[in-house]
């Protein structure tokens, strides 16, 4: 993660969201090609990030074995059911920023004799680092998930990289398998993901990006494959709709023009990031409250949020121009609102709440992550617990499910399905937001061997729509619906409200003739599961 200075175009004032009223009903109609599945959605575009800031990994994740919070081995429990529940595909660690500052080496062996560190980016606090490799590798596996480990490129080594993947992969009596067995691990973990540095651009580490470009051929050189491990490295990428940075990755590889592999082309990386956070202030110094906030300055979030699919478009061009058959995969490791941190909060912490509003961007994101299945591979939301655009806050003994985790819940189901074309062949309603157009319904679908999942949502803030999908090349049996919504625009869920926005079943959705009619309350996100045959 970054701390970015760039300006912002200013809003209006900041005003708790009123209550909105549904005032008509707009029929937006499209077509689904059930029979023509595109590519496949792959379930790593719903992964995770967890860095060391704030309260994300201690308080969040990690409580300590004496704690009174249920935890095993100090791993809190209800965190990890939660996660669970959702199918969480992969998870970063350790950042981010910090992943440039850390030194592997610092959290193994007994916890007592760890040393201690600065954690200079997140709060200039005194990190213990009694959450290291084997305790972030314990949480993968009571997740069901895989790790994700970010290298520090910034102010670590080529031979601390190299080293680290052995530690973790190797199964002989190498030094480092060695010493992972001393630590109390005799098998090695499966580790695939393995981000080669973080942000170069900024916090890690000031570079140009050709200066990068060759730092990740040598980083990436000396991070070995051992045994049947087999690394996906990933070179970290530009800010944003940055091209250039993509453009420079793809030349280190040696690809010619017209994506053949040159003869001194080589496979130093297979996937090239991104970052990209959607704001609403004038600011990354002013970036507007995560509650207190107009109509005015909702529709601006929108409009931030629906550019990812501009970004996202542009990068899968550049890489296209030398990779057209796709075997570079395209990686959004940071995505998610920013807003500024609750008062009275350590501003270093970056701790805020997360609304309904935050679920429709998160929303507006995997319609966006779909269409582009053909590139896209992984997607990391900013972040998993008490930071950002969280999935859950804790709080004592309290656990809350923001309004962010009902999203990913909702869309689970599309998780390496097969991508299908949704089109609307009447326009949805537009609202002017500055020099731009923004669709108020949106949407994407996906089908697997016997059932299809519909996402749709109406930004409207005050009006209704209704839905009519053409299922064409299928027999589409009884839809079931659900919807997330909340009276005001601003609503989300505390210890004394846990549920101020659930999903809840929509009723008056039916199907005739192939014919899905949806209707769809101001400002709320659906899915729709249907039957094909």
């Amino acid at each position: 993660m970054d701390d970015h200075g760039g300006r912002r175009r200013p809003l209006g004032g900041s005003h708790p969201a009123p209550p909105r009223e549904e005032r008509t009903l707009t029929t937006v109609r499209g077509v689904i090609d059930v029979d023509l599945p595109g590519p496949r959605i792959n379930r790593h575009i719903y992964g995770h990030f967890a860095e060391h800031l704030g309260r994300c990994i201690y308080d969040g994740f990690f409580v300590g074995e004496d704690s009174p919070i249920p935890n095993e081995q100090g791993i809190r429990l209800d965190v990890v059911e939660a996660l669970r529940a959702v199918a969480i595909p992969n998870l970063r660690w350790p950042g981010g920023c910090f992943a440039d500052e850390y030194h592997w080496r610092d959290g193994i062996g007994p916890r007592e004799q760890r040393p201690r560190m600065v954690n200079s980016h997140w709060g200039d606090v005194v990190e213990d680092n009694s959450f290291g490799t084997h305790e972030f590798m314990q949480l993968c596996e009571m997740l069901g998930t895989e790790p994700y480990v970010s290298v520090n490129v910034g102010s670590g080594t080529v031979r601390a990289a190299s080293e680290w993947a052995e530690y973790l992969t190797r199964d002989d009596d190498s030094p480092m398998a060695s010493l992972r067995r001393a630590n109390g691990r005799d098998k090695p973990w499966s580790v695939r993901f393995w981000g080669l540095g973080n942000e170069p651009w900024g916090c890690g580490g000031g570079m140009r990006p050709e200066q990068y470009a060759e730092q990740a051929r040598t980083f990436g050189t000396y991070s070995r494959d051992h045994g049947s491990n087999k690394l996906y490295r990933i070179a970290a990428g530009g800010n944003d709709d940055n091209y250039r940075w993509t453009e420079v990755l793809m030349k280190a590889l040696g690809r010619k023009l017209g994506g053949d592999i040159a003869a001194e082309g080589d496979n130093t990386f297979q996937a090239i990031s991104f970052h990209h956070y959607t704001l609403s202030g004038s600011s990354w110094s002013q970036k507007g409250s995560a509650t207190e906030f107009d109509v005015d300055n909702y529709y601006w979030t929108m409009a931030k949020a629906v550019d990812v699919e501009r970004i996202l478009a542009g990068h899968a061009r550049v890489m296209d121009v030398y990779d057209p058959d796709k075997t570079i995969g395209l990686v959004l490791d940071e995505w998610g609102t920013w807003f500024d941190v609750e008062p009275g909060t350590n501003p270093g912490f970056l701790f805020q709440q997360n609304t309904l509003r935050d679920a429709l961007v998160a929303g507006l994101h995997f319609d966006a992550f779909h269409r582009h299945a053909d590139r896209l591979v992984m997607a990391n939301l900013a972040q998993t617990v008490n930071v950002l655009q969280a999935m859950l806050l804790t709080d004592g003994e309290a656990l809350v499910r923001t309004p962010t985790y009902h999203v990913f819940a909702m869309n689970r189901d599309h998780q390496d399905a097969e991508s299908l074309s949704l089109r609307f062949t009447t326009p949805a309603p537009v609202h002017r937001v500055a020099a731009t157009d923004l669709p108020t319904v949106t949407g994407s679908a996906s089908r697997t061997a016997d059932r299809m999942l519909i996402s749709l949502t109406n930004l409207h803030a005050d009006e209704a729509a209704e839905v009519e999908l053409d299922l064409r090349g299928a027999t589409p049996g009884e839809p079931v619906a659900t919807v997330l919504t909340a009276d005001a625009l601003n609503a989300h869920n505390t210890p004394q409200n846990p549920d101020a926005v659930r999903p809840r079943p929509l009723p008056g959705v039916t199907v005739a003739d192939g014919v899905l009619r949806v209707p769809l309350p101001p400002h709320a996100f659906v899915t729709v599961a249907v039957p094909v045959g």
